[in-house]
């Protein structure tokens, strides 16, 4: 590849690390008799509850999916409160209303970027149920804090991980810290599916019921027309089992080849004054899914969209994340949320920019991305 070859060459956001292991793996399903509800189901559960260090591993469609079916393993529905981080992927509020309960927000930390446990009793009622607590970008959050006014107020603590399997907090896996744990595999995660997510649990009756609610409310028996409950077509098939066995026999691999371009980033723009990123804890290990920076406050929201306009001229994919939850049109209108409800979150978002992440980038690619990003700047 010529130099003006590699200068033009677009540089996608995200590509899933796919290798000729993962494609053998779902051939061999498409030639077996077991394209659902099949073996690779069950072996998937059980190598992922290993990976998560948990007793229970419920395969569903999303990392939607999961997160729902535990509003509903806990009861939690109208009249309830849930609490969550504004900073984060839509389906992390959204499982709460799709419950009919009522999504409480709680500010961040500005410099993890996660949910900040300091604000987290002021938000506390007597209608509060549950807090979700998201591991941004692979960040685990601070859980100790949060399981302590969890436990103290008898709430229920489901860590929405679907942004950091592979990730650590303390030395504990993320995913276990909680009485439940989700993930997804998006094919921008770390490993991918195609579609597809996890419920991790060591409560038995949780992930008996989740495993009911995924298969149409059906029970533990034989009868496939026997329901004993209102449940949902959420399963995970054994082609994308199959995918997520063989990329979570990769998983070291995959999670070094992104810290590496991660660090290279960090590298390069150590001394970018105009620029900051995400801290990392020193209790996390993480698991890159995103990596982005954050523009200094001398910055607008129109001087980062300048910029990503300029990267995407340049042949660079970028992107904003996350636009506020709270913020988001439909909860504004059903809630009467407004700017400056929480600053914090509001201020990163309208800075953030989300570089390219994945295996199949060069130094040089790094390079150019960074050159035209500082250039800009």
């Amino acid at each position: 590849m010529t130099q003006s070859e590699t200068t033009m060459r677009t540089i996608p956001l995200a590509r899933p690390n796919i290798t000729a292991a993962e494609i053998e793996a779902v051939t061999a399903v498409l030639r077996s008799p077991n394209l659902s509800l099949g073996p690779k189901l069950a072996e998937f559960e059980a190598q992922f509850a290993e990976v998560c260090g948990t007793r229970y591993a419920v395969a569903v469609s999303s990392g939607t999916a999961a997160l729902h079916l535990l509003m509903l393993a806990y009861d939690i529905g109208p009249g309830d409160e849930v609490i969550t981080t504004p900073f984060s992927f839509v389906a992390s509020a959204n499982c709460i209303l799709m419950v009919g309960a009522t999504p409480v927000f709680v500010d961040i930390d500005a410099e993890t970027w996660n949910i900040n446990p300091r604000l987290l009793g002021g938000s506390i009622s007597e209608r509060t149920k549950a807090i979700i607590p998201v591991d941004v970008f692979g960040q685990v959050a601070d859980m100790d804090p949060i399981r302590d006014i969890a436990s103290k107020q008898n709430l229920r603590v489901i860590e929405d991980s679907c942004e950091a399997l592979g990730g650590r907090y303390k030395g504990r896996p993320a995913g276990s810290l909680g009485d439940a744990g989700v993930f997804g595999f998006y094919p921008n995660k770390q490993i991918t599916t195609g579609e597809g997510g996890m419920i991790v649990t060591d409560d038995e009756a949780v992930a008996a019921r989740c495993r009911s609610l995924r298969n149409q409310g059906r029970g533990g028996g034989e009868g496939w027309l026997d329901h004993e409950r209102l449940g949902y077509n959420y399963r995970l098939s054994d082609i994308n089992c199959a995918l997520g066995m063989a990329q979570l026999t990769r998983l070291d691999e995959i999670l070094s080849v992104r810290k590496r371009v991660v660090d290279a980033y960090r590298s390069r723009l150590a001394g970018e004054s105009r620029v900051t990123m995400q801290r990392v804890d020193a209790n996390v290990g993480m698991s890159w899914f995103v990596f982005a920076v954050r523009l200094n406050d001398a910055y607008e929201r129109t001087d980062r969209d300048r910029i990503l306009a300029h990267l995407r001229q340049c042949g660079i994919a970028c992107s904003d994340y996350f636009t506020p939850i709270h913020l988001q049109p439909f909860y504004r209108e059903r809630f009467g949320f407004a700017p400056g409800d929480q600053p914090v979150c509001e201020a990163l978002s309208a800075r953030t920019i989300a570089l390219p992440l994945h295996h199949e980038l060069t130094e040089s690619d790094i390079d150019r991305v960074c050159k035209e990003l500082t250039t800009v700047l």
